[in-house]
Order: C-alpha cells, then sequence, then structure tokens
C-alpha cells in the first residue's frame, strides 16, 4: 500500500460516491414493484433490498473482472482517466434520477470509463470485442428476453390461479414477490456492485498498488458493498415511484412474475461475466408483466422516454468523460477544477430536487395521466378470472376531475 498516492485515494473515494449513487438510483429495480403493491411498506422494503445488496456484493467477482481486465487496455491508464470516466457516470446518475427516469447506471459508467480511455489513450486502447459482446449485446437483449419471460410467466400465472380463492392467491403472491425481491437485491448486488469494485481494482492498477490481472481486494469489495447498500437504504424514490407506477399498474401476480424473471436474467448475466444492466432487466420484465394480464396495458409516453435515456447514456457519460479526462491533462489543477465542478453540479442537483420532494410517504402516488390508448384499451378489454373488486377498481384510469359548482356554467 506504500504506492497509495493522494490521486488514487480520490479516485477511491469518488468510485465509492458513485457505488453510493448507483445503489439509490436502482433501489426501483428490486423494490418498486413491492412498494406499488403493497406487498412491503416502502422504508422496510429498502431496507430489506440494502442488506441484501451487502450480501450479494459477496458472491461473485466475474463482473468486476470484466471491468477491470477485459474493457479497455489496463496497462497505460492513469488514475486520472478512471477519476474522470467516475465524473460522467456520477453526472448522468444524478440527472436521471432528478427527472426519475430508471437509466442504466451500468452503461453510465461503461460510457464516462470508454470516454476517457479515448480521451487518454485513443480508441484502440478499448477492447471493441469485449464492448460488443459484454455490454452492447446483453444491453439489448436483456430487456427482451426478461420481458417476454414475464409476459409468459403472467400468463400462465393467472391461468394457474382461475380456480384459487382470490384473497389466498394474492396473500400468497405478494409473499411470493418479496421472496422474488429479495432475489432481485441479491443479484443486484452481485452485479452492481461488482462494477465498483472493478474500477476500482483497475485504479489501484492504473496507480502501481496491484499487479495487472489481479482480482480485487477484500477490503475492494466490503467497501462497494457498503456503499451501495447504504445508497440503497436512502431510496431513490424518484425512480421507484416511475418503475412501480409510471410504466404500468401491476397486481401481485404480475410484481411476482417480472421480478422473477428479472432476478434469473441478472444472475445468470454475473455468472457469466456480463456487464448487464439491471435497469433494462426489471423496466423489461415490468412491461412484459403489464402486457401478461387481460387488460393490463403499458404507458408508453413513460417507456419512450426511458428508452431514449437509454440510448444516451452512454454517449452522454463518454462524452463528459472526455471532456473531465482532457481536463485534468492540465495538472493538478485541472484534476482540483473537474472535482469542484462535480460537488458542484451534484449540489445543484440535489437543492432542484428539493423543489418537489418524493418520499416513502407519497412514493405511490402516480402523476403518469393515462393516455387515450390506455384508457381505450383498459375499458374494452375483460379483466382476467379471479380478479376482485378493489384490483379491478385499480386497473382503471380516473375520470377527469368534475368542475366544482362554482366552476360550473349555468
Amino acid at each position: 500500500m506504500e504506492n497509495f498516492s493522494l490521486i488514487l485515494a480520490i479516485v477511491v473515494v469518488t468510485a465509492l460516491a458513485f457505488d453510493f449513487t448507483n445503489g439509490f438510483h436502482d433501489t426501483a429495480n428490486a423494490m418498486a414493484t413491492t412498494i406499488s403493491t403493497g406487498a412491503l411498506k416502502p422504508k422496510v422494503a429498502v431496507a430489506m433490498s440494502a442488506a441484501l445488496n451487502l450480501v450479494g456484493a459477496f458472491l461473485s467477482v466475474e463482473v468486476a473482472n470484466t471491468i477491470s481486465k477485459g474493457l479497455v487496455d489496463e496497462t497505460g491508464i492513469r488514475p486520472e482517466v478512471i477519476f474522470a470516466a467516475l465524473v460522467g457516470a456520477i453526472l448522468w446518475n444524478l440527472l436521471t434520477w432528478l427527472v426519475g427516469l430508471p437509466s442504466s447506471s451500468s452503461h453510465a459508467l461503461m460510457g464516462g470509463l470508454i470516454g476517457a480511455t479515448i480521451a487518454s489513450a485513443g480508441v484502440g486502447a478499448v477492447h471493441g470485442d469485449a464492448l460488443v459482446t459484454k455490454v452492447l449485446i446483453p444491453a439489448i437483449a436483456a430487456p427482451l428476453v426478461a420481458g417476454i419471460a414475464a409476459l409468459l410467466a403472467t400468463r400462465l400465472t393467472y391461468s394457474l390461479g382461475k380456480k384459487a380463492d382470490g384473497d389466498a392467491s394474492k396473500k400468497g403472491y405478494r409473499a411470493g414477490q418479496i421472496a422474488s425481491a429479495g432475489l432481485v437485491s441479491l443479484a443486484h448486488g452481485t452485479n452492481d456492485a461488482q462494477k465498483t469494485m472493478g474500477i476500482i481494482t483497475l485504479a489501484l492498477v492504473a496507480g502501481g498498488t496491484l499487479a495487472p490481472d489481479s482480482d480485487p481486494p477484500m477490503w475492494v469489495i466490503l467497501s462497494a458493498g457498503l456503499a451501495i447498500a447504504l445508497g440503497t437504504y436512502l431510496g431513490g424514490w424518484r425512480i421507484i415511484r416511475t418503475m412501480g407506477k409510471g410504466l404500468t399498474d401491476l397486481q401481485p401476480q404480475q410484481g411476482f412474475a417480472a421480478q422473477t424473471s428479472a432476478a434469473t436474467v441478472i444472475l445468470a448475466s454475473s455468472h457469466l461475466g456480463f456487464s448487464l444492466s439491471t435497469t433494462h432487466s426489471v423496466s423489461g420484465a415490468v412491461m412484459g408483466a403489464g402486457l401478461g394480464r387481460k387488460g393490463g396495458v403499458v404507458r408508453w409516453s413513460t417507456a419512450t422516454r426511458m428508452f431514449v435515456a437509454w440510448g444516451l447514456t452512454l454517449p452522454a457519460a463518454a462524452l463528459v468523460g472526455a471532456l473531465a479526462e482532457y481536463v485534468t491533462g492540465f495538472g493538478a489543477w485541472g484534476t482540483a477544477a473537474v472535482a469542484v465542478f462535480l460537488v458542484g453540479s451534484s449540489a445543484a442537483i440535489w437543492k432542484i430536487s428539493r423543489r418537489e420532494v418524493i418520499d416513502h410517504t407519497n412514493v405511490n402516488e402516480s402523476e403518469e395521466p393515462a393516455g387515450v390508448v390506455t384508457t381505450a384499451m383498459a375499458a374494452v378489454t375483460p379483466p382476467p378470472v379471479g380478479t376482485t373488486t378493489e384490483e379491478l377498481s385499480a386497473t382503471i384510469p380516473a375520470p377527469a376531475s368534475e368542475p366544482t359548482p362554482s366552476q360550473a356554467t349555468v
């Protein structure tokens, strides 16, 4: 540890700050549907998710090795490059959190790293084959696979539950949803905490503290797990609202199907070393579950904004990472300027977010109005057999408010 320089310490702290933002940004992946269906109270849900994220961080290092050894050429990469990459990733996470869009923290990190690396060492320092096979292809395949699986699982679930007692079935699926949400949290810790482990390991190699091709040290695994767990516990309530209520209205059966499908995809990708976006997987599963129930619809206006954010994540984070790397190239004052910019921008985004506070008390209040197509489809499509009166009323979009007597015209 004698080679642990000041810039390396700054990089490690910044990486853990990114891990923290990853935690509260992605809490929705595990707990949005559980909260929206009432299976768990919001604070209980995020506490459970935080604990399982920490446990998941210790289950594997395959994804960490993909980032630290596979994505870019670790020889010749300076710690300042890693710092610049993290600046791009953190700012994108905060901006998308502010507007409540479930974008990918993983792709923000990948984009920042790619942009900073290209600015520092050129395009040749990026391993294009690893980028395509372990980042881009999973980015496209994950939401499709999870969505189709959730759609089929939802239809199977309702088909098997036709003759079941409504209340007993509902309680059973809520219990199953809690279990599947825990599995998603475990998978999230296994996949996403490793990305910070990988970036810190890459920085340690770049700073000469670790030998090339080293696995993450235990202190890196522990600190990354704690950072993402703390962020998860604080809860990204804005994104939880979008994922739980903004995309579609879910019943416990759908929530169970969505989370089980997403967890299966995430855990399988972690085992294979794919740097998969848990956001893409869970969002795809939620939309699939929404379409899998008769009368269920997806709010495509929200989904479209989300798709646009997904497409912008890699290039936007790469651009910021490249600009930050350019400024750090001027020396210590350049690095200090980038650090001040990061802190100032983060503080400004937080201050703007206080204009409309979203927390555990109002997270289930959806502000996304039902569109004409959504309303029409919900009105003409018969509900599935066994749907209770409460569930049926929850799926019917609220009508426009009637004018008050003082507003009515004679």
